[in-house]
């Protein structure tokens, strides 16, 4: 089936007289005939549903479905993006591991890997999104366990060269993880060029409605975990009567470990009640996507217009053939990147908070990537807990503006962001 096609149909196919649409099971338990069906499940000797932590009806059918959409063996919906982020890398590193990452990602995402998860003994070295191929392996150590980046950063808005990056981490035994929020499977597969994992918020564009958090961490299935790195998944784990799960569940091993181990401890499910609210807008997610895009360019293209005014300084969009890897963007998003454009206004901070609060159509908001127009200036709020040479490594100038085109009708908007600059003396 056409991707199109997987966004209303996979997942879920209901049988003879079943409800059309998904079900809300909103039940934390699930009844069985006895106790040894019970402790078959348990020891992950059958599958099914015993409690919702761990697994449930309606989860399931949008985890498929995400699956589906980019093209893994298995999904498993979590409570946020960052407990995705954060799963992704835990399930295969412990404390002495290391881990290399861009250095351009989400700044709850940098502050996760530099703060929290460096706490726990797992080391990281931060690179930057255009990294050489030699620059790139000159970082792996001994106990370098995967790599992680974003497809199209935020808010940069930088595009990494996933081939490369796969290509290099591969070289060394460990998986690429890829966060894919932005491009969506709808712009970008990041499997089809040599990505392992992919995570996303599922919070953004896939939601697509700002009314549900949630993330998910996906499984390609091609990673051999088979070569001596990786022993959480290829030795037996005395939690679970020492299953290994390489040899139990094959190429489904590390997203089964990732339900089993990590979920049934830390308990980062996401609810029913999130998972029916995401399948909605995954049903739409496909059109939304061509607007947000196509709006997008053409905001991109009107502030770029506008440098000469002097009222705005720079324009950053993947879409522009301004852009400094628009050959990556061809590549690996012909169809269009995202609905997100960054940019800068004359007076630097002020400048900034001055415009945003001109605006009427879009709103200040701590969140990006949904149907409405929204705009924040990240130095202040998303990145703020990052120092000036943390900004800077992650490509936040202070006087960035991050601009999520929504699918309101682009000459309302564009209309909206010309009277804010009108309030700014040229």
């Amino acid at each position: 089936m056409h991707i199109n096609t997987k966004c209303v149909q996979a997942g879920y196919q209901p049988e003879n007289g079943q409800p059309r649409v998904v079900p809300i099971v909103q039940s934390t338990t699930f009844k069985y005939e006895t106790a040894g069906a019970m402790g078959a499940l348990f020891d992950l000797e059958a599958s099914g549903f015993f409690y919702t932590r761990l697994a449930n009806p309606t989860v399931d059918a949008v985890e498929q479905k995400l699956a589906a959409l980019e093209g893994g063996v298995a999904a498993v919906l979590t409570a946020s993006g960052q407990s995705a982020t954060m799963f992704s890398v835990l399930n295969i590193c412990k404390a002495g591991d290391h881990v290399i990452s861009s250095s351009a990602i989400y700044g709850g995402s940098f502050n996760l890997f530099n703060k929290t998860i460096r706490a726990l003994g797992i080391d990281f070295t931060f690179v930057a999104p255009d990294v050489t191929e030699e620059e790139l392996a000159a970082c792996f150590k001994e106990n370098t366990k995967c790599v992680f980046a974003e497809t199209v950063s935020n808010p940069s808005l930088d595009v990494v060269d996933i081939e490369l990056f796969a290509k290099v981490a591969h070289a060394h035994g460990v998986p690429l993880i890829i966060d894919n929020t932005f491009a969506t499977p709808i712009n970008c597969r990041p499997f089809e060029f040599g990505a392992d994992i992919v995570v996303h918020s599922t919070s953004k564009y896939l939601d697509g409605h700002a009314c549900a958090l949630g993330g998910v961490v996906i499984d390609s299935g091609n990673f051999d975990w088979n070569n001596g790195k990786f022993d959480m998944l290829t030795t037996p784990d005395e939690t679970y009567h020492g299953v290994v799960y390489t040899e139990r569940f094959g190429k489904a091993a590390y997203i089964t470990k990732v339900r089993t181990h990590l979920m049934r401890d830390m308990g980062c499910m996401m609810s029913p009640q999130n998972a029916f609210y995401l399948n909605l807008g995954l049903e739409t997610l496909f059109l939304r996507v061509e607007r947000h895009v196509e709006n997008a360019t053409k905001v991109a293209e009107y502030l770029e217009s506008q440098i000469k005014t002097g009222k705005i300084t720079w324009v950053k969009f993947p879409g522009l053939q301004s852009y400094s890897r628009y050959d990556l963007v061809k590549k690996y998003m012909p169809n269009g990147s995202c609905g997100v454009v960054s940019f800068g206004v004359k007076g630097g901070r002020d400048g900034a908070v001055r415009f945003m609060e001109g605006l009427k159509i879009a709103a200040i908001v701590t969140h990006v990537a949904d149907a409405r127009t929204c705009v924040l200036h990240p130095a202040s709020t998303t990145h703020r807990q990052l120092s000036d040479s943390e900004l800077a490594a992650c490509g936040v100038s202070p006087d960035l503006i991050r601009f999520s085109v929504g699918i309101e009708h682009v000459d309302d908007i564009i209309e909206d962001i010309k009277q804010a600059l009108d309030k700014i003396e040229g």
